[in-house]
């Protein structure tokens, strides 16, 4: 008879917490769902306000990107809006008759800056888009910097865009502001460049030109000294290297 009433009392127990177990399961199942309808909706929203003709609905879509990629919610429409917006203007146009009605230079300035928080390929190639394109010193400069952030210089393309980049707004409309951006994007990216020549031609003009403020020059001087001595460095350590293994033979 006890060992009746402990049984009994065993399964009570495994009955309560089997059902507890599948209540949690459920409401979790329901979460989840709900979860993804939301951030569905978010996306469709987001897109909505994106592609809307007026300025202040762009801003808006721009702080709800900010808060989706804050939080990890990168989809797929998360990534379209930021590529949309980062070239509103340039690589897409809205007319009104002749007159071009959606050149928000604040707007691709801010997309490009919350693109170096999805440190994708996609990503780096939209930011070298921008950064060719764009004629808005402002919006180059923040996706230099992003491109920096991201680090990505496979085959030494995101050097050669940056260097183009700043090259063609030296000779138009030399801006100390963007100078200094790229400067920090070639150290950051400097030793994932397999060939530093374009690099350090950019830095040297930098250096020279007397257009920019004498900070940025300094900047650009202190770096050329920086990779010298790194570069040094690393030739002493190959020729040490070279003479260990003669004498080891």
């Amino acid at each position: 008879m006890k060992m009746s009433k402990k049984l009994i009392i065993t399964l009570a127990v495994l009955s309560f917490t089997s059902m507890l177990f599948a209540q949690a399961n459920k409401k979790e199942s329901e979460t989840s769902v709900e979860s993804e309808y939301l951030n569905d909706v978010d996306g469709e929203i987001i897109m909505g306000l994106a592609n809307s003709d007026e300025f202040d609905n762009k801003l808006v879509a721009l702080q709800y990107l900010q808060q989706a990629v804050e939080e990890g919610n990168v989809t797929d429409q998360v990534v379209a809006a930021l590529d949309k917006l980062a070239g509103e203007g340039v690589t897409n146009q809205t007319r009104t008759g002749r007159r071009l009605s959606n050149n928000f230079p604040e707007i691709r300035r801010q997309a490009c800056l919350l693109l170096a928080k999805v440190p994708t390929e996609h990503s780096k190639n939209t930011l070298i888009n921008v950064a060719i394109a764009d004629n808005e010193p402002m919006v180059i400069a923040a996706a230099v910097f992003s491109l920096g952030e991201i680090g990505i210089n496979n085959n030494d393309e995101t050097v050669e865009a940056i260097a183009f980049a700043n090259k063609r707004n030296q000779v138009l409309n030399p801006t100390s502001s963007l100078a200094s951006e790229v400067l920090t994007a070639y150290e950051k990216l400097a030793d994932k460049t397999e060939n530093k020549k374009t690099m350090i031609n950019s830095i040297t003009l930098i250096a020279s030109d007397y257009h920019y403020v004498t900070p940025v020059r300094d900047k650009a001087q202190k770096l050329l000294k920086k990779m010298s001595s790194q570069s040094d460095k690393s030739n002493s350590k190959k020729s040490s290297s070279k003479t260990s293994t003669g004498n080891a033979k």
